[in-house]
């Protein structure tokens, strides 16, 4: 029998050999206990016992956040999460039965990457996140932030001078720091106070809310290298429907935590994986969606590399523009 208790215990210590057959049991048990996820796969006439691998599960398509309730199992809600969208769209909201499962998830992701947090200052430049409610990325910079203890560590709304202060006082003492904001956010920073880091990460995320028009990420990056003086430029990759983060520290590059995986589909034929370096639609299996749908189809074009890490290229026609996605 599935114990969610136990299957949380064991996503965060997954090794990376016990991916397929972790992400399988998950699967066989939401096909069952999600009714939206069931009904998807009825509806496909897939039987859930013949699926034997990880290429063959069906992702469900993103969007269904926006309209259905994505629960596996049953429980109090203790938090939903919001998706941010332009006025009058449809918001995509994420239920959660146990929020200490989204807390593990983002505190061991990012010190898998990064080391401890009680490492860094955390400067959170999070302004379009900070001005609405239900946001997952400053309930994650929030507990980052306590969890730094640093004194100076905290969030910024548009007050750049303030922050670049900051920065300025950090920086004379090497204290590393995290440098967390949103693309157009971090823009005006770098336009209006540029200067060399030697200790802090510049780390983007999220869009340009209608701040300023869409670069590419290479344009995008080069302005921020160019203001603060450093060679790479760091990227969180998140949304509202998943409770893990990849990471890039540079060129665009992501790397996931060993309980997250990508993989890219055809943009003709959402049941077709294509294979490494070829552009496609994203699918994430994301472990750590233990009450929701693990197994998502996203609306995120890119490639995906025989090392495990996947590039974002931009979003498909048509799709809506919204919050948490590396926006390109």
């Amino acid at each position: 029998m599935f114990s969610t208790d136990t299957f949380k215990k064991k996503i965060l210590d997954l090794k990376a050999a016990d991916f397929e057959k972790t992400a399988l049991e998950l699967f066989r048990y939401q096909a069952t206990a999600n009714p939206v996820y069931h009904q998807y796969l009825q509806n496909l006439s897939i039987d859930s016992e013949s699926i034997t691998t990880i290429e063959d599960i069906p992702f469900l398509p993103i969007e269904l956040f926006k309209k259905h309730l994505i629960l596996s199992g049953k429980g109090k809600i203790q938090q939903t999460f919001s998706s941010s969208g332009t006025t009058g769209s449809q918001t995509s909201q994420h239920h959660l039965l146990d929020l200490s499962i989204y807390e593990q998830s983002f505190f061991k992701g990012f010190e898998y990457f990064y080391g401890s947090p009680q490492n860094y200052c955390f400067l959170a430049l999070l302004p379009a996140y900070l001005e609405r409610q239900g946001s997952s990325l400053v309930y994650m910079a929030h507990h980052l932030i306590k969890r730094s203890r640093h004194p100076k560590s905290g969030f910024y709304l548009y007050n750049y001078s303030a922050l670049a202060d900051t920065i300025h006082q950090l920086e004379k003492v090497g204290q590393p720091t995290i440098l967390l904001g949103v693309s157009f956010a971090l823009w005006d920073l770098a336009e209006q106070y540029p200067m060399p880091l030697k200790s802090t990460t510049v780390m983007e995320t999220g869009g340009m809310k209608g701040k300023r028009k869409e670069v590419i990420r290479e344009e995008l990056h080069g302005i921020y290298q160019t203001a603060f003086k450093v060679e790479n430029i760091h990227s969180e990759y998140g949304m509202t429907e998943l409770l893990s983060q990849a990471y890039s520290k540079g060129k665009g590059i992501f790397h996931c935590p060993p309980w997250m995986r990508v993989m890219a589909r055809e943009v003709t034929d959402p049941f077709q994986i294509v294979p490494p370096n070829r552009t496609g639609v994203l699918n994430i299996i994301d472990l750590a969606n233990i009450h929701s749908c693990a197994f998502l189809a996203t609306a995120d074009l890119g490639k995906c590399f025989d090392d495990g890490t996947f590039e974002v290229l931009g979003r498909m026609d048509e799709s809506d523009i919204r919050g948490c996605n590396l926006l390109i």
